[in-house]
């Protein structure tokens, strides 16, 4: 097969790089060049999706399948529509599994619970991405499939608070501060790391039954905040000293935590995987998050630069624990 990544160097798509051309598939990225990262085997064409004057050599081909890793507004989905409409017999889009129910009316998650979230512009966008894609597909018979992650973790840290591309929480825990888990720590998440999404989503390449369908690929391990927390601590060699906050606590004073908690993180989450096993009957995770999160925390530590503490986290911090203080 022909592919084309349009990305394909980030946190989740480097994996699934990886394991097409593992695969044997004929892999091209579209991407600016600039992350350094260098793979064997994979046919890169510089360009940039969003300045269209850059995508001359792209018009050259027609593709197998192509996966967009980075669309996250209608504006980019209409754009990815056109651009691809008649040149492709598969479009992936990424999408979230924050884009499902919030709050949740029943804890299982199939493909089937509605789509609605109200509390994140994000959330918004890759419902609305999704919305633009079956229209195009009832109307136009325009070939996609939506895939949605739920925190699917390689080179970030998937925390709710100081995580993700810092290393600002995992600094607090080896210099023994306080950190915020919030909650009560005993809602139930799902970390799903991405050498085991990759496994699901490139048996979905070019695989004309899942044309029109929607997916989760999710780990089937489930753990609560306090445990996801206590393993981070555990693979830094060192003890938690954590702090339980509500979570309508922590927004209200920190607005900008919304989205990453009350939009994503505050209830259970229980993902039902029976979709695309069925469908790609060699998906399943096999890597513990005790086990995926130490060679995170060694790809960060193996350069200062990734080792990054925003000083503006640390604060937002800082702050909601000296007001909880105060209660």
């Amino acid at each position: 097969m022909k592919v084309l990544f349009i990305g394909g160097t980030g946190n989740i798509s480097t994996p699934c790089s990886r394991w097409a051309i593992e695969k044997g598939i004929d892999l091209y990225h579209l991407n600016r060049g600039l992350t350094g990262v260098k793979m064997p085997k994979v046919k890169t064409i510089l360009g940039d999706i969003n300045k269209p004057e850059t995508l001359a050599e792209l018009s050259k081909h027609s593709w197998d399948a192509v996966v967009n890793w980075i669309a996250f507004t209608p504006e980019e989905m209409e754009r990815d529509i056109q651009l691809f409409k008649g040149k492709t017999k598969q479009y992936i889009f990424i999408s979230s599994a924050s884009c499902y129910q919030t709050p949740l009316s029943y804890p299982i998650i199939t493909e089937s619970t509605p789509v609605c979230n109200n509390l994140w512009e994000y959330s918004n966008n890759k419902i609305k991405c999704e919305e633009m894609l079956m229209k195009a597909y009832r109307e136009e018979g325009f070939p996609f499939t939506i895939v949605r992650p739920s925190f699917t973790y390689d080179t970030i840290i998937p925390i709710a608070i100081g995580g993700v591309k810092e290393y600002t929480t995992a600094d607090r825990i080896l210099k023994g501060q306080e950190i915020i888990i919030h909650g009560d720590g005993t809602s139930v998440w799902v970390n799903t790391h991405a050498d085991d999404f990759a496994i699901g989503l490139v048996g979905l390449l070019g695989l004309t039954q899942s044309i029109g369908h929607t997916f989760h690929i999710t780990s089937d391990e489930l753990l609560t905040w306090n445990s996801i927390y206590k393993i981070l601590a555990d693979s830094l060699g060192c003890e938690l000293n954590a702090v339980h906050i509500a979570s309508d606590f922590i927004c209200n004073l920190e607005p900008s935590f919304t989205g990453d908690i009350l939009a994503d993180k505050a209830e259970s989450v229980i993902f039902d995987n029976t979709k695309i096993k069925t469908f790609v009957p060699e998906f399943k995770a096999t890597i513990p998050f005790a086990t995926g999160i130490k060679r995170t925390l060694e790809w960060f530590q193996a350069s200062e630069d990734r080792m990054v503490v925003n000083p503006e986290t640390n604060k937002k911090i800082d702050n909601v624990l000296r007001a909880y203080k105060k209660l």
